[in-house]
Protein backbone atom coordinates (compact mmCIF):
# COMPACT_ATOMS: atom_id res chain seq x y z
CA UNK A 1 0.00 0.00 0.00
CA UNK A 2 1.68 3.40 -1.20
CA UNK A 3 0.91 6.11 1.51
CA UNK A 4 1.98 9.83 0.44
CA UNK A 5 2.08 13.41 1.33
CA UNK A 6 2.91 14.57 -2.12
CA UNK A 7 4.18 18.45 -2.92
CA UNK A 8 4.52 18.31 -6.41
CA UNK A 9 6.28 21.16 -8.11
CA UNK A 10 6.30 20.34 -12.28
CA UNK A 11 9.39 22.80 -13.26
CA UNK A 12 10.32 22.48 -16.87
CA UNK A 13 13.25 24.35 -17.22
CA UNK A 14 15.23 25.56 -20.24
CA UNK A 15 18.95 24.41 -19.35
CA UNK A 16 21.85 26.90 -20.63
CA UNK A 17 24.07 25.98 -24.21
CA UNK A 18 27.43 25.65 -24.39
CA UNK A 19 29.52 25.25 -27.42
CA UNK A 20 30.75 22.52 -28.50
CA UNK A 21 32.80 21.18 -31.99
CA UNK A 22 31.55 19.28 -34.37
CA UNK A 23 28.02 19.19 -32.35
CA UNK A 24 24.93 20.73 -33.91
CA UNK A 25 23.50 22.94 -32.01
CA UNK A 26 19.66 22.51 -30.86
CA UNK A 27 17.20 23.28 -33.44
CA UNK A 28 13.69 22.09 -33.77
CA UNK A 29 12.59 18.16 -34.57
CA UNK A 30 15.15 15.37 -33.33
CA UNK A 31 18.04 16.18 -31.15
CA UNK A 32 19.84 12.68 -31.33
CA UNK A 33 22.60 14.47 -33.21
CA UNK A 34 23.56 17.13 -30.34
CA UNK A 35 25.45 16.21 -27.87
CA UNK A 36 23.87 14.30 -24.67
CA UNK A 37 25.39 17.40 -22.64
CA UNK A 38 24.23 20.23 -25.42
CA UNK A 39 20.47 18.79 -25.99
CA UNK A 40 17.52 21.21 -24.65
CA UNK A 41 15.53 19.28 -21.30
CA UNK A 42 12.51 19.34 -20.13
CA UNK A 43 12.88 18.47 -16.01
CA UNK A 44 10.18 17.14 -13.86
CA UNK A 45 10.65 17.27 -9.91
CA UNK A 46 8.61 16.16 -7.49
CA UNK A 47 8.88 15.87 -3.52
CA UNK A 48 7.27 13.49 -0.92
CA UNK A 49 6.66 14.64 2.46
CA UNK A 50 6.53 10.28 3.82
CA UNK A 51 6.63 7.58 2.19
CA UNK A 52 5.37 3.73 2.51
CA UNK A 53 6.55 0.76 0.53
CA UNK A 54 7.59 3.53 -2.20
CA UNK A 55 9.69 1.62 -5.25
CA UNK A 56 9.90 4.22 -7.75
CA UNK A 57 8.35 6.33 -9.74
CA UNK A 58 8.07 6.57 -13.76
CA UNK A 59 7.34 9.36 -16.11
CA UNK A 60 5.22 9.44 -18.59
CA UNK A 61 4.66 11.97 -21.88
CA UNK A 62 2.05 13.20 -24.13
CA UNK A 63 1.71 15.44 -26.81
CA UNK A 64 -1.46 16.63 -25.61
CA UNK A 65 -2.80 17.17 -22.17
CA UNK A 66 -5.58 14.10 -22.64
CA UNK A 67 -2.85 11.90 -23.74
CA UNK A 68 -2.03 9.43 -25.28
CA UNK A 69 0.82 9.07 -22.76
CA UNK A 70 3.91 6.87 -23.24
CA UNK A 71 6.39 6.38 -20.29
CA UNK A 72 10.23 7.65 -20.52
CA UNK A 73 11.95 6.58 -18.06
CA UNK A 74 14.09 3.80 -19.35
CA UNK A 75 14.49 2.49 -15.84
CA UNK A 76 12.30 4.27 -12.51
CA UNK A 77 12.74 6.01 -10.34
CA UNK A 78 14.24 5.18 -7.51
CA UNK A 79 11.83 6.27 -4.31
CA UNK A 80 13.19 6.00 -0.60
CA UNK A 81 10.89 3.07 0.77
CA UNK A 82 9.12 3.85 3.91
CA UNK A 83 10.59 7.24 5.80
CA UNK A 84 8.69 10.17 7.36
CA UNK A 85 10.95 12.38 5.77
CA UNK A 86 10.71 14.47 2.54
CA UNK A 87 12.59 13.36 -0.25
CA UNK A 88 12.85 15.14 -3.19
CA UNK A 89 12.52 13.65 -7.13
CA UNK A 90 13.41 14.73 -10.66
CA UNK A 91 13.50 13.16 -14.02
CA UNK A 92 15.43 15.21 -16.72
CA UNK A 93 13.47 14.03 -20.38
CA UNK A 94 16.45 14.76 -23.12
CA UNK A 95 14.48 12.84 -25.83
CA UNK A 96 12.04 16.25 -27.02
CA UNK A 97 11.37 18.28 -29.84
CA UNK A 98 12.41 21.62 -28.45
CA UNK A 99 9.92 23.16 -30.93
CA UNK A 100 6.70 21.23 -29.19
CA UNK A 101 5.06 21.30 -26.22
CA UNK A 102 4.52 18.35 -24.07
CA UNK A 103 2.34 17.11 -21.57
CA UNK A 104 3.72 14.90 -18.35
CA UNK A 105 2.85 12.82 -15.27
CA UNK A 106 4.58 10.71 -12.60
CA UNK A 107 3.29 7.18 -11.80
CA UNK A 108 4.12 5.61 -8.20
CA UNK A 109 5.14 1.95 -7.83
CA UNK A 110 4.82 0.54 -4.83
CA UNK A 111 7.54 -2.35 -3.45
CA UNK A 112 4.74 -4.93 -4.38
CA UNK A 113 3.85 -3.61 -7.89
CA UNK A 114 0.99 -1.80 -7.53
CA UNK A 115 1.18 1.54 -9.51
CA UNK A 116 -1.03 4.59 -9.19
CA UNK A 117 -0.84 8.39 -11.07
CA UNK A 118 1.19 10.10 -8.51
CA UNK A 119 0.75 13.60 -9.89
CA UNK A 120 -1.39 15.49 -12.01
CA UNK A 121 -0.80 16.22 -15.56
CA UNK A 122 1.28 19.00 -15.92
CA UNK A 123 2.28 20.85 -19.37
CA UNK A 124 5.74 21.66 -20.74
CA UNK A 125 5.87 24.65 -23.00
CA UNK A 126 7.90 24.40 -26.53
CA UNK A 127 11.90 25.88 -25.93
CA UNK A 128 12.68 27.01 -29.14
CA UNK A 129 10.05 28.95 -31.66
CA UNK A 130 9.98 27.31 -35.21
CA UNK A 131 12.64 30.13 -36.40
CA UNK A 132 14.76 27.98 -33.67
CA UNK A 133 15.24 30.71 -31.23
CA UNK A 134 14.84 30.39 -27.38
CA UNK A 135 11.05 30.99 -26.39
CA UNK A 136 10.58 33.91 -23.80
CA UNK A 137 8.12 33.02 -21.70
CA UNK A 138 7.53 32.78 -17.98
CA UNK A 139 8.94 29.33 -16.71
CA UNK A 140 5.67 26.68 -16.84
CA UNK A 141 5.03 25.83 -13.27
CA UNK A 142 2.34 23.95 -11.50
CA UNK A 143 2.45 23.53 -7.59
CA UNK A 144 -0.11 20.96 -6.13
CA UNK A 145 -0.01 19.63 -2.11
CA UNK A 146 -2.09 16.23 -1.81
CA UNK A 147 -2.92 15.38 1.96
CA UNK A 148 -1.66 11.88 2.73
CA UNK A 149 -3.83 8.59 1.28
CA UNK A 150 -3.54 5.29 2.05
CA UNK A 151 -4.02 2.92 -0.50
Amino acid sequence: MLSHRLVFIALITLLPLHAVAAAPAPGCGDQSKVAAAQRLKNTARWSTASEVDSFGYDVYRGDAEKGPFAKVTKSPVLGAGTTDETHNYQYADDSIDPCKEYWYYVESISTKGAREKFTPVFKAGAKLGADGKPVVKPADAATKTAPSEKH
